[in-house]
């Protein structure tokens, strides 16, 4: 579950990821709490000191911050990823040590001589297109509210940007240019992905072992404790949430005849008479080939294949007034087109830019639309401009509520609102207590917003769909926890039992294995193992056929490629369902000298790896350099709060 964080947070490049995109993300995302860090000691954050880089110490509250922000993140990829997850998969580890790499970077790039002008970090924010306006210009707004979602200041956002360019301008330059590597390095091992092996396998099933007599309490109490991960249910969360919704407004809305006819004259270039047409047309560039192209589409060659056979191509014009058409072609031929009839060849006609044939697709005049037919369409129109200006007092009354500090329960009485109280549900909204119930789309937002909080803070507005939103906040959080035995018994006891049978498949296969590596045929000695097994089945894979699974290696092809000739070996089958016995029979050696195509693709696979490996002892070079010391006490006491920080009742 873990694996697509696991590979950014282990990544030997993953500090170039982390760098690259942290002035963006720190922005469009919130993902890290930043705290600016200035001169040559201090202290970045406050509580315990995990760490000290030349002099600066890493608190204990900013790495907490920023692992529940980076926490929110990956839950946009995986959303039922939990914090005892986060922190089991390396998650906290991660993030202290980039932001260890990033201090460790930027020191030294000041004792380079490396700053970042201010000026340039004006530009990377302006540049940034989700703080743009709709002129495309830089929005002041839109920045501050990107701070305030973030829980920034200007000023510690910025003094972390310039550390993180600093950074990437050391790193950046050593994956710049892949590294050359030698042909015939590159053709040895392009030749192991030719490497065939040939082999048997054979399936001790679980299923064909006696299971035993039932357990006893006191074996599945012990069982459930040991495998108590097994059944744990991801983290739950109890959201409050309002919403209000444009259909639910008590406010009755009124219409005018005289708002209706206001609004009739402000838009009366929409219901004034009008003529489009559709046309079809060809720019030629002599008066020759458009004739002859005209008497080919009058011939009834549609006009398109004609244009192609001329080596021309044809552009539809559609539903436009004679001004539009003009434009694009001529006044000329936007006369004749509104003179012809539908399906009429137009042209050639002369244009801006050579000769223009055309044919009239076609034909869309529409009288004009007087007050009283139009009064349906406004009277509909006004009412919902109405009910959004609305719900914008009610949303900007929260909003500026929330800003003084409002808790969830006076943003309910304030605005009179309707509270109501999920039961505790994982981060995909679905219900473990009723599993076949269809979560509704509009409370995926709630959900979202219930997870990206936590409980204490601030509550959030958040749109539900184009009529609604909605004012949320989280109220209880249960971590990953398995459920009481008695509610699992029946699966518990399921479990128990097809281990039992498990661990009696691995004796047969254990037997299996020792006859084979003692000379006896893999295929006699499974009939010799005294169960009724299926029979062994050939295995015969390339290692590129591994490498080219998506969803990775199965384990016991992994075991097969770790394998000597004429060696049995036994690999447990997945979720206990039996075990399995190998037996390499042969392998035939890979030659790449006549596969061009592999050998330049593994020089630029090992190429690849190299750049990564230089950014790694890079810096591992700088740390060494600047000084690096971390507490590795103070790091475990962090990881016991986060994953006990929250409440443990369940419901």
């Amino acid at each position: 579950m873990l694996s697509f964080f696991r590979r950014i947070i282990n990544s030997k490049v993953g500090v170039v990821v982390t760098l690259a995109g942290l002035i963006v993300i720190a922005l469009m995302f919130g993902l890290t709490d930043i705290t600016g860090l200035t001169g040559g000691s201090g202290t970045t954050g406050s509580g315990d000191s995990l760490a000290s880089v030349d002099g600066t110490k890493i608190g204990s509250n900013d790495i907490r911050s920023r692992a529940q922000r980076e926490l929110e993140g990956y839950r946009q990829q995986n959303p039922t990823l939990d914090m005892a997850q986060y922190v089991a998969g390396g998650g906290v580890d991660g993030t202290l040590n980039r932001m260890i790499d990033t201090i460790a970077l930027e020191r030294f790039g000041h004792k380079q001589g490396m700053f970042v002008s201010d000026r340039l970090v004006d530009g990377r924010i302006a540049s940034i297109p989700s703080l743009q306006g709709p002129d495309g210009k830089f929005s002041q707004d839109a920045y501050n509210r990107a701070l305030k979602q973030a829980h920034q200041t200007d000023a510690a956002l910025r003094a972390d940007m310039k550390q993180g360019m600093i950074a990437q301008l050391l790193v950046t330059p050593l994956q710049a240019d892949t590294p050359q590597v030698a042909k015939a390095l590159a053709q040895t091992y392009a030749g192991l992905l030719l490497e065939k092996r040939h082999a048997q396998i054979a399936m001790i099933p679980a299923a064909a072992l006696a299971t035993g007599p039932a357990p006893t309490d006191a074996q599945l109490a012990a069982f459930y404790k040991t495998n108590a991960a097994r059944y744990s249910l991801a983290e739950r969360r109890v959201i409050r949430y309002a919403t209000i919704s444009g259909k639910a407004l008590t406010t009755p809305v009124t219409v005018s005849d005289a708002e209706i006819a206001k609004a009739y004259q402000t838009q009366i270039a929409s219901f004034r008479a009008v003529q489009r047409r559709t046309v079809a047309r060809v720019i030629v560039g002599d008066a020759a080939t458009a004739n002859a192209l005209a008497a080919k589409i009058k011939a009834g060659t549609p006009i398109d294949q004609a244009a192609r056979a001329a080596g021309l191509e044809s552009a539809t014009m559609t539903a436009l007034e004679k001004s539009a058409i003009a434009a694009q072609t001529s006044p000329a031929f936007a006369d004749a087109v509104f003179a012809a009839a539908k399906g009429s060849v137009i042209g050639p006609v002369k244009g801006t830019l050579g000769y223009v044939v055309g044919r009239v697709e076609s034909i869309d005049d529409r009288g004009e639309i007087p007050l009283a037919q139009a009064k349906t369409q406004l009277t509909e129109q006004l009412t919902t401009q109405k009910k959004n200006d609305q719900l914008r007092k009610i949303h900007d009354a929260l909003d500026d509520a929330i800003s003084n500090h409002a808790t969830f329960d006076q943003l309910v009485s304030q605005q009179k609102l309707t509270a109501q109280v999920s039961p505790p549900v994982l981060a995909s909204g679905a219900d473990p207590a009723q599993p076949d119930a269809k979560v509704p789309p509009a409370a995926k937002a709630i959900v979202d917003a219930g997870f990206a909080n936590q409980p204490g803070d601030t509550p959030q507005l958040v749109p539900v769909d184009a009529d609604s939103f909605a004012v949320i906040s989280t109220a209880k959080v249960f971590p990953s926890a398995p459920p009481p035995l008695a509610e699992i018994r029946a699966a518990v006891t399921r479990d128990f039992t097809m281990e039992r049978a498990a661990k009696a498949a691995r004796d047969v296969a254990k037997k299996v294995m020792d006859a084979a590596n003692k000379g006896t045929p893999i295929a006699q000695a499974v009939a010799a193992a005294g169960v009724k097994l299926p029979p062994v089945q050939p295995l015969d894979k390339t290692r590129a056929e591994l490498t080219a699974n998506p969803n990775g290696v199965p384990a016991p092809l992994a075991l097969l490629f770790s394998m000597a000739p004429h060696t049995a070996k036994i690999i447990a089958a997945p979720n206990n369902a039996g075990w399995f016995v190998l037996w390499l029979d042969r392998i035939d050696k890979g030659d790449a000298r006549g596969r061009p195509d592999i050998v330049a693709a593994t020089q630029a696979d090992i190429g690849k790896a190299t750049g990564g490996e230089y950014i790694q002892q890079f810096v591992k070079a700088v740390r060494g350099t600047v000084g690096v010391k971390t507490d590795a006490a103070a790091l475990a006491k962090l990881k016991a709060a986060l994953i006990g920080q929250e409440t443990t009742d369940q419901p």
